[in-house]
């Protein structure tokens, strides 16, 4: 599947956010290396590196198109670096302090088993701090899957799209946290966001969700797709004079292991 940079970073400051409140709750003082799991276009790595500068900070993502991106803001930040790998493919270094993974893991099937692992490997006092979308039943997913099961399109998009097993609740990445011998704590925030332009809702998932069908389809059937799909999602999120309310679930859970 292809990314388009410029498209994830249209409503950066949006997209930022959840980083930044997911960030702010790791009390890491001094480490030595600092693990972005699915780095994107690396600019929110980069803070990484400006917060924590004795560290050496690597920002790992399998998109090539995200990380030639990333790559040009590594040398103004001597311990910043970016390594293109899959993640289901990651294992911690020995010393490896404090890991992120900010809207990557439902991309993973089957995290939650690799969360476990991931801790176990894990030495004493090392952070792991991961942030998930939520909203895999609000009306801009839901309208996608109904539409890709239709008639029209279901049998190019059949098994495209993961919903029912993409994400755990907040419940979950506690429970996997405590059993691993983490203190952890786990939390959901619902963003209402207030996006500007017409079609502002097609347009942020374009830059995500929106991207495994338009992969599958050939351009002339991408574009009817999208058209059906913008025209659902007008009524579901309907604009007013201030701009087009976007309710943005997401789902935080932050972990250190114990000593």
């Amino acid at each position: 599947m292809k990314w388009e940079p410029e498209k994830y970073i249209e409503f950066g400051n949006h997209r930022d956010r959840p980083f930044f409140d997911l960030t702010s709750r790791i009390a890491a003082e001094d480490p030595r290396r600092v693990v972005d799991l699915g780095c994107g276009p690396g600019n929110l790595t980069a803070t990484l590196a400006a917060r924590w500068p004795g560290a050496a900070v690597v920002g790992l993502d399998s998109s090539a198109e995200m990380l030639a991106r990333a790559q040009v803001l590594a040398p103004g930040q001597p311990g910043l670096s970016f390594v293109r790998k899959d993640i289901a493919e990651w294992t911690p270094e020995a010393d490896t302090d404090v890991v992120v993974s900010n809207a990557a893991l439902q991309w993973v099937p089957g995290h939650l088993t690799m969360l476990a692992a991931w801790l176990e490997a894990l030495k004493p006092g090392a952070w792991f701090a991961l942030q998930v979308p939520g909203n895999f039943g609000a009306p801009s997913h839901l309208l996608m899957r109904e539409l890709a099961g239709s008639p029209e399109w279901s049998g190019r998009l059949s098994g495209v799209l993961r919903h029912e097993d993409a994400v755990g609740e907040p419940a979950d990445y506690l429970r996997v946290m405590l059993d691993a011998g983490c203190d952890a704590d786990a939390w959901e925030t619902t963003y209402q966001q207030l996006l500007p332009g017409t079609d502002p809702v097609l347009e942020w998932v374009r830059g995500t969700g929106l991207r495994p069908v338009l992969a599958a389809l050939p351009e002339d059937e991408a574009r009817a797709f999208e058209k059906r799909y913008a025209a659902a999602l007008r009524e579901a999120y309907p604009t007013d004079r201030h701009g087009t309310v976007f309710a943005f679930r997401r789902i935080f859970a932050v972990a250190q292991k114990r000593g």
